[in-house]
């Protein structure tokens, strides 16, 4: 994506990714995220709408759809057992149905507002995307203790869906623990550029007032990413001499500079 506000220095970076993960397991594969669809590739983006395609410039490409990547790492479509959504925006749950027999994993209230938007709700979800009838799971809260977050198991002890509500009802970060130890944390959209997550904090202007104007709860949204802050700066990525769990490595959805890291890491 190549929003048309990065075109003025500073105000926004440029290009944004969709952030997705695969987690190879012994029953299969889970996906976290899905990003955009074979169906909004093949229809040029009319199902995600002429405002959004012109306001975030979403360039499709058919190769760079969590389908084709997942064939690409050699696996099969039906490999993929189970989908973590963070929530269901349009730029992240377009891939759903490319994984029909999936069990999706989503929060309640983020599945509640899907099905029930409310007027400032309307734009941001596209019920096409689930219109083939997912396998729903929802969670609640309630779960182990993470790092000082509540957490929901969503598939086993590996796989943790980690509430961090306010940009969505029910948008939840997810952390999988990694084979080495630690673990990854994917807080989809809980922020949107890499310096918000430090101390003190960085942030591109229009990124600061597009997070804010997309929040439908702002103080929620901002204590959230204060505990994030926290999170980053005790455990961010580092191993803790006999306690390899405790490094935590943080990302985003969409800062490409975090994306890289990851991918060459």
């Amino acid at each position: 994506m190549c929003p048309s506000a990065a075109r003025l220095p500073g105000l926004m970076p440029s290009p944004l990714v969709a952030h997705c993960l695969v987690v190879e397991g012994p029953d299969g594969l889970t996906l976290v995220d899905t990003g955009f669809g074979l169906v909004d590739v093949e229809d040029g983006g009319r199902r995600l709408g002429r405002p959004f395609m012109a306001l975030a410039g979403v360039r499709l490409d058919r190769a760079e759809t969590a389908i084709e990547q997942v064939r690409a790492l050699g696996h099969e479509p039906g490999d993929v057992r189970d989908i973590v959504v963070t929530h269901l925006d349009l730029d992240h749950a377009g891939g759903l149905a490319d994984f029909p027999r999936a069990r999706v994993h989503v929060h309640r209230a983020e599945l509640d507002a899907a099905r029930h938007p409310d007027r400032r709700e309307r734009l941001r979800y596209v019920p096409a995307q689930w219109a083939h009838h997912p396998h729903w799971v929802e969670h609640t809260a309630g779960g182990d203790d993470w790092f000082g977050f509540a957490s929901v198991q969503a598939v086993g002890e590996d796989v943790l869906m980690v509430p961090l509500h306010g940009h969505t009802r029910g948008h939840c970060g997810v952390a999988v623990r990694r084979p080495g130890g630690g673990w990854l944390l994917h807080a989809g959209d809980a922020y949107f550029s890499t310096g918000d997550k430090c101390t003190p904090r960085s942030c591109p202007p229009g990124v600061r007032a597009y997070q804010a104007g997309l929040a439908v709860d702002g103080r929620q949204r901002r204590h959230n990413l204060a505990r994030l802050q926290e999170l980053h700066q005790q455990h961010g990525g580092e191993q803790h001499g006999d306690e390899p769990d405790q490094g935590v490595t943080m990302f985003c959805a969409h800062d490409r500079s975090e994306f890289e890291a990851l991918k060459s890491s």
